[in-house]
């Protein structure tokens, strides 16, 4: 019987000094106690545990049950005795114990499960440990960092409940698991708060900087992909309760304000693998992205924050941190990136950020990676969020520093629909220009025509693709009919005037070449194609065409001729337009001519 044999090692044990222990007793103890254990024996074995004589033996043997207990528990059910004992034992196992022994041989439980019992061993495991963890004397801080890295570790892995239903179900445990890792280490933070307030020349900082790593490490994972939004029908959301008490963390510790506004604080670990330092550096930078989302989007520790910096600081300060986001692919990312952009630039009054501020590498990423989330990000919602706040983002800046974003994002963002959408903008700006009193030198007089020689022009002149660059050409177009009739000949604010003939020979007339040559080009295809389906006696015959220099997907003869049809129908209109600025020319220079 397997409570025999234990007992029979414990007498024979009983009678041996600490250090005259072998080999061979830890491992007959170790067998004996496990098939206790495993042939439902628990409630005797806790006795063996418990009784005082077996104090020294528990002391250096009992971590060897640490396995075969976890095992036992998580196969009996909740209700069970049985598992009520094994809890008990495991309780009794942290308090005798040697600190050291049972500290690795749970910290080895932990490293070795895996998959849906992630959450759950951690979750069990977790007081015991933390029993152990307060005991040690030595070497405590690294044993606490080592702890914290090896529970993250283990958690990273899992998914990230994001909807309503997920977090509401927390199938793995994970939400639950998170603020039990918090409360895991919050005896460690109030030592390390106790010492500092006892001397403010406080110089243990290992495990000051343990607990930071910790709490760095939770910015990234899971507070980056989680949803942190309110959600109704959720009274206490799991993910903003770990976020207020990561802050919370921080500011207790004194560094929330110095990781929010210190830049490159801290010594960053000296990687002789580049590879690694790389990996370091963008976790470092994912997490303090995520910590500025925290603090000036969800308000979580806004009341800790100074209110002496202005908003333009403060958009200076995170922009780092959203080009970080933005850079993302991920929704529940991206999202925070927008979220955080938006949040600080309504702080701002219009025109009130300085020109200056371009000269900032940020400054000039950060509306290129709206354009790109504008024209390649798959969601739609996002698309448009991001149009709405590069409006927003050009609204803020002065004249001048309009003018330079305008200039950067014609020359960068590939685009034609972007194009058109900068050149409106550019039309908007002239139109303050000529109605306002005040001068504005940026869009009048030569700037505006060296702004004008980027958007009166064709990529490729009479060659460029008329169809692909449509937006841009009628943007393009309606800007000039605008300024011809807005600006007099004889005022000529603009310019325009002095260099009317370079712009009809640099656009003009090849787009008119252009139209002429594209217009040919369709309706002969479109003579083809009808041709081809009286040939064929039927108009479902499957063929491909080429429209804007790309393939288009198997279509019907019958389609492509729509699709045909649509691209002359976007000439015809692109020539109207002309028609009618190449008419407003003549007869605004015809009218000069007779008053002169």
């Amino acid at each position: 019987m397997a409570v025999d044999e234990l007992q029979a090692i414990i007498q024979r044990c009983q009678i041996l000094e600490e250090a005259d222990f072998k080999g061979e007793d830890f491992n007959l103890f170790q067998v004996a106690g496990q098939k206790c254990l495993e042939d439902g024996y628990a409630a005797q074995l806790l006795e063996v545990i418990q009784n005082e004589k077996n104090k020294v033996i528990i002391k250096n043997m009992g971590w060897n049950l640490i396995s075969p207990l976890v095992r036992c528990i998580f196969m009996y059910k909740q209700e069970d005795d049985k598992r009520e004992h094994c809890l008990r034992i495991l309780e009794q196992l942290a308090q005798l114990c040697n600190p050291k022994e049972l500290f690795l041989g749970l910290l080895e439980q932990i490293e070795q499960t895996s998959g849906e019992q992630v959450c759950q061993t951690v979750m069990l495991l977790l007081q015991p440990l933390q029993t152990v963890l307060l005991k040690l004397q030595n070497k405590k801080a690294y044993s606490v960092g080592l702890s914290l890295a090896m529970i993250m570790n283990q958690l990273t892995p899992l998914p990230v409940p994001y909807t309503k239903q997920q977090i509401q179900e927390d199938k793995l445990g994970l939400c639950q698991c998170c603020n039990a890792v918090v409360d895991f280490a919050k005896p460690f933070v109030n030592e390390v708060v106790k010492n500092m307030e006892k001397s403010s020349e406080y110089n243990d900082t290992e495990l000051k900087e343990e607990l930071i790593k910790f709490c760095m490490k939770s910015l990234k994972y899971p507070l980056l992909t989680a949803q942190l939004e309110q959600l109704e029908g959720i009274e206490e959301h799991p993910f903003r309760h770990f976020a207020t008490e990561i802050i919370d963390i921080l500011w207790n510790l004194g560094e929330l304000i110095p990781l929010m506004f210190v830049r490159h604080k801290g010594k960053s670990p000296a990687w002789e693998d580049q590879e690694l330092a790389d990996i370091e550096r963008k976790n470092s930078a994912d997490s303090l992205a995520c910590l500025s989302y925290l603090v000036f989007v969800q308000h979580f520790g806004v009341e800790c924050l100074p209110v002496v910096f202005s908003p333009s600081y403060l958009l200076l300060c995170n922009m780092t941190h959203i080009e970080v986001l933005l850079k993302r692919t991920e929704e529940s990312v991206l999202s925070k990136g927008l979220d955080l952009l938006e949040s600080c630039l309504l702080r701002m009054e219009d025109n009130s950020l300085l020109h200056h501020y371009l000269e900032f590498r940020d400054f000039i990423n950060v509306p290129q990676d709206l354009v790109k989330i504008m024209t390649l990000c798959p969601m739609e919602h996002m698309r448009k969020k991001s149009l709405n706040i590069l409006q927003l983002f050009i609204d803020k800046f002065d004249t001048e520093g309009k003018y330079t974003l305008f200039r950067c994002l014609l020359k960068t963002s590939n685009h034609a629909g972007v194009e058109g959408y900068i050149i409106k903008n550019i039309k908007d700006q002239i139109h303050l220009a000529l109605t306002k009193e005040y001068d504005n030198i940026w869009f009048t007089g030569h700037h505006l025509i060296s702004l004008l020689d980027l958007v009166l022009s064709l990529p490729e002149g009479a060659e460029t693709d008329l169809l692909q660059n449509s937006d841009r050409i009628m943007a393009s177009l309606n800007l000039l009919r605008y300024l011809i009739i807005k600006d007099c000949e004889s005022d000529n604010q603009t310019g325009v005037w002095t260099t009317l003939g370079k712009i009809e020979q640099n656009f003009l007339k090849p787009l008119r070449v252009g139209l002429n040559m594209s217009k040919a080009h369709y309706e002969a295809e479109i003579k083809n194609k009808k041709e081809n389906r009286k040939e064929a006696h039927s108009s479902n015959t499957v063929c491909s065409v080429t429209v804007s220099g790309e393939k288009m997907p198997p279509m019907t003869t019958g389609m492509q001729l729509q699709v045909l049809h649509s691209a002359l129908f976007t000439f015809d209109l692109i020539e109207s337009v002309l028609a009618r600025v190449e008419e407003l020319i003549e007869v605004k220079t015809k009218a000069v001519m007779d008053e002169n």
